[in-house]
This record gives structure tokens, sequence and C-alpha cells, in this order.
């Protein structure tokens, strides 16, 4: 039977995730059309675009005010293709602002939503639960402690594993992915990663820079900054001057994989860091309005999702005003000098690892069970 699937991600991990998942649908759904909004692993999986993904990406409380309006017309964009294609089914992932709106008018016109990527309802805005009650039919967690937290509320909750788990691996041996960028042997690799958008990029670089100067006074190093696909080489290059850091286009995971320290940005990167086993120093920063409405209104015991899947302090978090040149440069040190604090972080990353892969098969697949069920169950 020739089905319709709305699927919509708001984020670029958010577009792979549910790219993951359609292409698990086409296999035990193979009439199934999927349109929606969508980033390029949606498009390039086959999801038909009424939407592009790259409108909606605003991080910040408060900067996200200036694009309202054009985020409310893509908003009735998607839902007016709703009306007028009748899915069968929508798959909503991460974005909560955006896509907990929008599941409550698809409830409206009686189309199931399943959620992909649960909204941080644990961490703030608990409020929203009342909402997602009634609205989805399905919630899938992405992390261990959800599923509980979300049955306890009400909500029809599933834990399916990490998307990422059992994917992330690099693609060259470390001394091929040495030769390839002229590494020299011999010197620790340190990875950078200050974000994956232009915009927490270029808030984060300053004290990055920073910490790398520091730690090269100290040590002779190979320094290697992978570019996301939705910042690019050049806007680091333009802004780095004559660093040492060497910039490429891509390979995180093998940069990641390869290097003996990453400095990361809190995100979905840590998670990938974690899952290679790889020692790590996160940190984040947000315009100062934006920080002080978080403190009023966020709380969770850390703000690492490693360190909240862990349940303790695995890896270090330097947010907001900790996050300097020289509080990176302490931490780093402290983990390529001394062997010990390596080997317990590396311990730690490896429970994180075994709690995001012990779902039972791998997430996209289980997601893709518990949809054609309810689909097939219509």
């Amino acid at each position: 039977m020739h089905r319709k699937i709305l699927v919509s991600a708001g984020e670029a991990s958010g577009d792979f995730y549910a790219s993951l998942v359609v292409e698990e649908l086409r296999r035990v759904l193979p009439d199934a059309e999927f349109f929606g909004c969508t980033g390029p692993r949606l498009r390039a999986s086959g999801v038909r675009t009424v939407v592009d993904a790259a409108s909606l990406a605003v991080v910040g409380l408060l900067e996200v005010v200036a694009h309202i309006p054009r985020i409310y017309g893509e908003y009735r964009k998607l839902l007016a293709a709703a009306r007028r294609e009748k899915p069968d089914l929508a798959i909503l992932t991460d974005s909560p602002d955006f896509h907990l709106r929008v599941a409550r008018q698809l409830h409206r016109q009686g189309v199931p939503v399943v959620y992909l990527v649960a909204p941080q309802a644990w961490a703030w805005r608990k409020g929203r639960l009342k909402g997602m009650r009634r609205t989805l039919q399905r919630l899938l967690c992405i992390f261990p402690f959800e599923e509980a937290f979300f049955t306890r509320a009400g909500v029809n909750a599933t834990y399916i594993g990490h998307p990422l788990a059992g994917l992330v691996r690099p693609s060259l041996s470390r001394e091929q992915f040495f030769r390839k960028h002229g590494l020299a042997e011999g010197r620790p690799l340190i990875a950078v990663l200050p974000g994956s958008r232009r915009g927490e990029a270029a808030r984060h670089l300053p004290a990055v820079l920073d910490a790398v100067e520091r730690l090269r006074g100290e040590r002779v190093l190979n320094l290697i900054l992978p570019a996301s696909a939705t910042t690019g080489s050049a806007f680091f290059q333009e802004r780095m001057g004559r660093s040492p850091i060497r910039v490429i286009e891509g390979e995180s995971w093998d940069a990641m994989a390869h290097a003996d320290l990453v400095l990361a940005a809190s995100g979905t990167v840590t998670v990938e860091a974690a899952l290679l086993g790889t020692p790590m120093v996160t940190f984040y920063r947000v315009t100062p309005p934006s920080w002080m409405a978080g403190k009023l209104l966020v709380r969770v015991p850390f703000y690492s999702m490693v360190n909240l899947i862990a349940g303790r302090a695995v890896v270090p978090e330097l947010m907001q005003s900790r996050m300097t040149g020289e509080t990176i440069a302490r931490e780093a040190r402290r983990l390529l000098a001394d062997p010990v604090a390596r080997a317990e972080m590396k311990a730690g990353l490896e429970e994180v690892r075994e709690k995001l892969s012990q779902a039972g098969m791998p997430a996209p697949r289980r997601a893709a069970a518990i949809i054609q069920e309810i689909v097939e169950g219509q």
C-alpha cells in the first residue's frame, strides 16, 4: 500500500538521524513516499523538500527572536503541505521549539506523530510534558536516562539507543591520516572542534586559539581542525591568520579517533568523541543575556551530555566565564601529561559507549520497526 510520511528535521544532527531512519523505512516500506523539512542528508535519502532545514538553524534563547517571522512562515508552509498531502504519519526530529508546535497542529489534523530525539524536558521547560502526552503517539529517546523520566510523566516513550552507536569509526588508519595531512609522527595530536555553526564557532575561537598558543609554548604538537559542512574551512582560515592549526574539510571522526585529545564545543561532537574513546575537554559560551536566562531556567547536574549519561563528571566542562584560554590549556595539559587521568577518563568514556549501545539493535532499525508497526496498524 502506498504510504505518505512527513519527515522534519531542523538541525544537522537531526537531519542525519532522521535520514538513517528513512533509509531503514525504505527497506521495510518500499512504496512509501517521504516529504517535509529537510537538510542535505534527508534530501540525499530521497525526502522531497517542502522547507529547507537551514532556515530553522538558530542557537540561543534570545538570538532566535529576530528570526521568528521567517521561522513562522516556514511553519505555515510545512503545515499547509500536511493538509494538502494528508500523510499517514509524521516523524519530527529534535528542534522542539518548532516541532512541538508542529506536533500540536498535526495532531489536530489526525496525523499520528512520532518524535525522534526527545526534548530536554528533564532539564527545563517541564510544562511541555502536558502537550507531549496529548499530541505524541510515540517518543523515541536516544539517551538511556530519558525513557524512565518521560514514562513517569505519562509520555509513551521508548529508548532506542543512540543513532551514532556502531556508526562512529575512522575511515583511515592513524598512519594514513597522518600521512594524508602532513602530520608529524611522535607528536601528540590535538583535534580542535569549536562548533558546527558559525555563530558558536566565532564565540569559541578566541579562547581556543589562546589555549593552543599556551600549549605550543610548552611542547611540540600536531593541531587539526576538521571544519563542519555548515561552517566550511574558509570560515576558520579567514579568522585564524597564521595559526599553526591545520584546517581540513570534514573528517571529524578520523581526526577525533586518532587524536590524543579533543577540544570540543559541548554538543553531539562530544558524544562522538566518547564513542571513539578519545579524552576531551568540553566548553561552551553563549551571549551573556542567553546565559543569564538559561541559568534561571535550566536545572541539571551537568551541562555535557557525556557527563549526564555517565551520571558523574567524566570530562571537564568549561562553560561561559570558565571558558578561557588559560582554563582550556590547564585541562588539556593535565590530560596530555597524566596517564592516570587519561586512563580514568577513557574508562568513563567506555561506560558511556556501553550505555549508548545497550538497546539491542541499531537505533535507526528499532525506530523504523516502531514506525512500521504504527503505520501498518492503522
